[in-house]
């Protein structure tokens, strides 16, 4: 049996042309913002959304699991 995990991983990255994109890692769950905070904010409620009504375990997830985000960005070279 898998073991349940107290939070879903996100990663956040700039957009192709503008703003930023969030994507799940353990759930398909994918949006976008123009700012960090109006994407993550984007996150929360799409991943909401996603769980609503479901049983989290399917997903191998225990009840109210945590976000945790990480965000790429390019480095800047000298």
């Amino acid at each position: 049996m898998k073991q349940l995990q107290h939070t879903i991983k996100a990663i956040i990255r700039p957009g192709e042309e503008s703003g930023f994109v969030a994507e799940c890692v353990e759930i398909a769950v994918v949006t976008q913002g123009r700012t960090l905070d109006e994407t993550i904010g984007n996150l929360k409620e799409a991943v909401a959304l996603h769980l609503k009504g479901e049983d989290p375990a399917d997903f191998g997830l225990y009840d109210h699991p945590a976000l945790v985000v990480t965000m790429e960005i390019e480095p800047s070279y000298v």
